[in-house]
């Protein structure tokens, strides 16, 4: 696991050395400046987790700097450290973001523990969820609720909806918030080499095991491990970790004893894995261990208030350590904004870390943007203007539905997701749609165009 960075702002170099000891000493990686400006210049050039600084300061006082930093980025903590300590300073300094506030002399115990609890508090910073929509408010407070729980859960959403920075946001509130989080993509590892991952395996256990590997579930004792794209695992596979969950215990390849495990398990799926439950192709009982508690995230296109929110987190996150100050003209801003993000906030990132490599004198106009978000409003523009223009005499809005919906699946061969994705629906909602006006699907769930 990386280091934590501090920095560490003092006018006074003895002041500097000291706490570059104290902190070195508990593995923290520290850098020193001698006055605001400096610390200010660090902070532009590269990431720090924490700020110590002094309150009284020749040019640029500890709070003023407090308010720049703030400014520049909310998500770093900052504590004061004084000899000049007054009600009235500590209080302007809590009411403008200081996490605390400390007095010299301070002794080396007290200011690790504080050093701790602010990190703490970091973890729960870097599952940040950046939203201002109704819809994600709900998952927040679910969050909170399910948390400080042991029970496993299961996360439910699209491609690019979020569901590790969910899993990380569980972990960051939770009990185990001090310990591990690991996350693997159950879709990404071959699946023989994914059981080793897991589970570890003994010295010789297979042709290239030359020394005995602990695997995730033992390396994540105490904390948490994020199983992503859990859907795609093999049945075979399936059985052993329904078998750690229930027995708290796993066994390594080629090992012949029981090592006990402590592990909270969230997995992740964009799967229907009850459809897949009832095709066999999950197991069931591994199902409804896994889903004690739930969480469904919403696409993107589901909570559009988000996406102007979204915009300007990720056109600050993609310049940040740079001298870039990016800006996004109106006519892309609203390109960007009107899209609808069939690969949700993973598309929406990608689509802003590419426009700012591309733009030119640091404003991104709709040049920079990709071809599927220029050529996305063409198609919305042009229906709006003429294919679903309402006629005077009015529709009936279920035959339109319908009508679309036909015309989805006819061009998808009956393929729910890509119907879905063509209509800005998710599986879900479209599945629910076809079941409603007896548009069945076939025997693989991929849907079945034709009427009963």
């Amino acid at each position: 696991m990386a280091r934590k960075s501090i920095l560490v702002v003092d006018d006074e170099k003895n002041q500097r050395e000291i706490l570059e000891t104290i902190l070195s000493g508990e593995g923290y990686d520290v850098t020193t400046a001698s006055s605001g400006e400096a610390a200010m210049k660090f902070v532009e050039s590269r990431r720090f987790d924490l700020v110590l600084t002094d309150l009284k300061m020749t040019g640029m006082s500890g709070l003023d700097l407090l308010k720049q930093l703030t400014d520049y980025d909310k998500s770093i903590i900052v504590i004061l450290l004084t000899a000049h300590g007054s009600v009235d300073s500590a209080v302007d300094a809590m009411r403008l973001g200081a996490f605390e506030y400390l007095q010299k002399p301070y002794d080396s115990e007290n200011l690790l523990e504080t050093v701790s609890r602010a990190l703490k508090k970091l973890n729960t910073l870097d599952a940040e969820i950046i939203s201002v929509s109704p819809e994600m408010d709900k998952v927040k407070k679910l969050i909170l609720k399910i948390a400080k729980s042991n029970a496993t859960v299961l996360i439910r959403g699209e491609s690019g909806t979020g569901k590790e920075l969910i899993a990380r946001s569980i972990h960051a509130n939770s009990l185990r918030s001090n310990q591990t989080f690991q996350a693997v993509n159950c879709a990404a590892i071959n699946e023989n080499l994914l059981e080793s991952e897991l589970f570890g395996h003994e010295k010789g256990s297979f042709t290239g095991a030359v020394a005995e590997k602990k695997g995730l579930f033992e390396i994540a004792d105490g904390g948490t491990l994020f199983l992503d794209e859990i859907g795609e695992l093999d049945i075979s596979l399936q059985a052993k970790i329904l078998r750690a969950l229930q027995e708290k215990q796993i066994r390594r390849v080629g090992g012949t004893r029981e090592i006990d495990v402590d592990v909270r398990v969230v997995a992740a799926t964009n799967r229907d894995l009850l459809h897949m439950v009832e095709e066999k192709r999950f197991r069931e009982d591994l199902y409804y261990r896994l889903n004690v508690l739930s969480i469904d995230l919403p696409a993107l296109r589901e909570r559009r208030s988000d996406i102007p929110v979204l915009l300007d987190y990720f056109l600050k996150k993609h310049t940040r350590g740079t001298d870039r100050k990016v800006s996004i003209d109106t006519a892309a801003r609203k390109l960007l904004e009107d899209y609808s993000y069939p690969g949700n906030v993973r598309q929406l990132e990608s689509a802003v870390e590419r426009a700012i490599l591309l733009c030119e004198n640091d404003t991104i106009t709709t040049d920079d943007l990709p071809p599927e978000v220029t050529q996305g409003r063409t198609a919305a523009a042009a229906a709006a203007s003429g294919l679903f223009t309402l006629p005077p005499e009015g529709v009936n809005f279920e035959d339109v539905e319908r009508t679309l919906i036909e015309q989805a699946m006819a061009r998808t061969d009956n393929n729910i997701t890509k119907s879905a994705k063509l209509l800005g629906l998710t599986f879900r909602t479209l599945q629910y749609r076809l079941e409603k006006f007896g548009l069945k699907r076939d025997e693989s769930g991929e849907g079945q165009g034709t009427n009963e």
